[in-house]
């Protein structure tokens, strides 16, 4: 009796098989089984909603062009990802900025001895316990998306995606060593915004 996974695998390559000779049919069904999620992945990393849209239009449009390019060695699923990723990286460097928004006034501050003038403390949960609460989510997501752009993107990358760090670098075309620097910004930034709402209340 064939496993769940064999079954799934085989579904996988004859919806491969059929997307590579044009059927409509067949691409019809990729954008009923992976577009919901896929406009999800769109959605973390355009802050417009119509752009996400553009965004997972163009990326069915990329699957439409190069799926003769595909290798059976990877997942669907996970080569369509990547294509929706590269596509909002590149809608994201295509737009105009007049200015870079700075993160400084997003990070905490500092003594003159070196120690932060208000300390991080403990959370009254763990985040992971925290974040499966909807209202802590949203939080999460409305402080994400205040952070500036790059850094933003690197956050999301690096612990959303869950790229490795020379992915990201690649895929910004900056060094491996620019990336490490905007994330440990990024982290400090976001832990400072979730800070006050989130710690264990003092005595």
């Amino acid at each position: 009796m064939a496993s769940p996974h064999s079954n799934a695998e085989s579904a996988d390559n004859n919806l491969v098989a059929a997307l590579k000779i044009g059927d409509e049919e067949a691409f019809r069904q990729l954008i009923e089984q992976q577009g919901p999620r896929m406009l999800s992945v769109a959605r973390r990393f355009m802050r417009d909603d119509d752009q996400a849209r553009d965004v997972l239009q163009e990326a069915f449009i990329q699957v439409f062009r190069k799926i003769h390019t595909f290798k059976e060695q990877s997942k669907l699923s996970t080569w369509l990802h990547r294509i929706v990723v590269n596509t909002a990286l590149m809608r994201i460097r295509s737009q105009k900025r007049k200015r870079e928004d700075s993160i400084e006034d997003m990070l905490p501050g500092f003594l003159e001895d070196g120690h932060q003038a208000n300390p991080a403390r403990p959370w009254a949960a763990t985040g992971e316990k925290l974040l499966q609460r909807k209202e802590v989510r949203q939080f999460v997501r409305e402080a994400i998306d205040r952070l500036p752009e790059n850094y933003r993107t690197v956050l999301l990358m690096r612990d959303i995606e869950e790229m490795s760090t020379a992915e990201t670098a690649q895929a910004l075309e900056v060094t491996e060593n620019a990336v490490k620097i905007r994330l440990h910004r990024a982290r400090q930034a976001l832990r400072e915004q979730l800070d006050p709402a989130l710690r264990e209340e003092a005595e």
